[in-house]
């Protein structure tokens, strides 16, 4: 009631400060979540317009047994067994996440233990702290010091990355057919 009389007075003078108070007034009540560090940006990005890059997480209390798909990134640092399959996603495997599953995506990143084989389209990544034992297939790898892997390394290079040199393998593999070299 006292917020309706400061503006009735400004109104007086200057009907159109009225409208701007009265917005000004409703706009703090729409961003107050923003205000709160519990609703971060993140938990605002699936709405916004980021939304194909969201993430999705798996706490860490959370424990998964089965097959788990989607489209879109997502981030474990809980307990899965099974099947992981995001084709066109990012999976970061969290530091206190225990996964025992094979894996199929396009970025893999592991912090934490995982026990299956990986197959990434682009890239897998084990941190300092991370542990992969099983096989692993992808166009690009990066261990670092420190980590732990146990398994075989397959390097599969895309027919998406290879487009400039695919006429060149082809050409190559034909004369290589006739020689009686098989590839």
């Amino acid at each position: 009631m006292w917020g309706n009389k400061k503006p009735d007075a400004a109104q007086a003078g200057q009907p159109d400060q009225r409208n701007l108070q009265t917005n000004q007034s409703s706009k703090p009540a729409s961003p107050a979540w923003e205000d709160k560090p519990a609703m971060s940006t993140d938990a605002m990005r699936p709405l916004g317009a980021t939304s194909d890059r969201a993430t999705a997480r798996l706490g860490a209390s959370l424990q998964v047994k089965g097959e788990i798909s989607g489209n879109e990134d997502l981030l474990i640092d809980g307990s899965v067994e099974g099947l992981i399959t995001l084709d066109e996603r990012k999976l970061t495997v969290g530091p206190s996440a225990k996964v025992t599953a094979d894996i199929i995506a396009r970025e893999v990143v592991v912090y934490g233990n995982v026990k299956g084989n990986l197959r990434a389209k682009d890239r897998i990544e084990i941190k300092k702290d991370g542990s992969v034992n099983g096989d692993l297939t992808t166009s690009r790898i990066m261990i670092e010091d420190g980590a732990y892997f146990k398994g075989s390394i397959e390097i599969d290079k895309n027919p998406e990355k290879e487009s400039g040199s695919n006429a060149f393998a082809r050409s190559s593999s034909h004369a290589a057919a006739p020689a009686g070299k098989t590839i």
